[in-house]
């Protein structure tokens, strides 16, 4: 299992960058908001939870072509798809239970984001992303869920925070994939260069043997 979400983080770097695009936008909706009704901010929500599916289920596409961290991408864009569409559905529904699904959504992310940076890599700057956004999945989740005797919309503002924290964690990722993925690019290219110079003086070498 540790494989296959070491494969999922070392997802292409647009991944990342797609997800905290969506989430700093959305997060950035409900954090400064002037409304005064969840109701008017759930669907707002549910609409952001549904575009990081799509971006997710579109990894987990690409990924199954390489066979391999589909899986993991496939889970999460179910997780985020259900949760929208929940809210979504359930757009009408009381404070409370409002409160409750965000709660429970970013407590869930936030602990999947803690094993990511637990159990998948070595890289101390990968590491520290995952831990410290997993940290504040966990935090903002208890927070919200503790937050219903504040006015209506402040566990929404929460949430608002939370999702500015992930796509700023994400973007920062992706930005740090991508140049991985330049180096390791790079490092083969040289290799490839290199073989293929010792290649061509290694035929010079046996041409100039057979003249001798």
């Amino acid at each position: 299992m540790a494989s296959i979400k070491r494969k999922y983080i070392d997802s292409h770097w647009l991944v990342f960058m797609f997800q905290g695009a969506v989430a700093l936008i959305f997060g950035c909706l409900t954090l400064f908001t002037s409304s005064e009704r969840s109701q008017n901010l759930i669907p707002v929500i549910g609409a952001a939870l549904l575009a990081l599916a799509v971006v997710e289920f579109a990894n987990s596409l690409q990924r199954s072509r390489n066979k391999h961290g589909w899986l993991v991408a496939t889970l999460v864009a179910l997780f985020d798809a259900g949760f929208g569409i929940t809210l979504v559905v359930m757009t009408n529904a009381s404070m409370a239970v409002h409160l409750c699904l965000l709660a429970g959504y970013t407590i869930a992310r936030g602990i999947f984001e803690l094993i990511l940076g637990f159990r998948t890599t070595v890289d101390p700057t990968d590491r520290f992303i995952w831990i410290l956004c997993g940290l504040c999945g966990v935090v903002f989740g208890f927070v919200i869920l503790n937050s219903g005797h504040l006015t209506n919309v402040d566990f929404v503002r929460f949430f608002g925070a939370y999702m500015l924290i992930f796509g700023i964690s994400s973007l920062i990722y992706g930005n740090h994939n991508h140049v991985q993925q330049r180096e390791v690019y790079g490092s083969s290219k040289g290799k490839i260069t290199e073989k293929k110079s010792s290649a061509k003086a290694a035929n010079s070498s046996r041409k100039a043997a057979k003249k001798n």
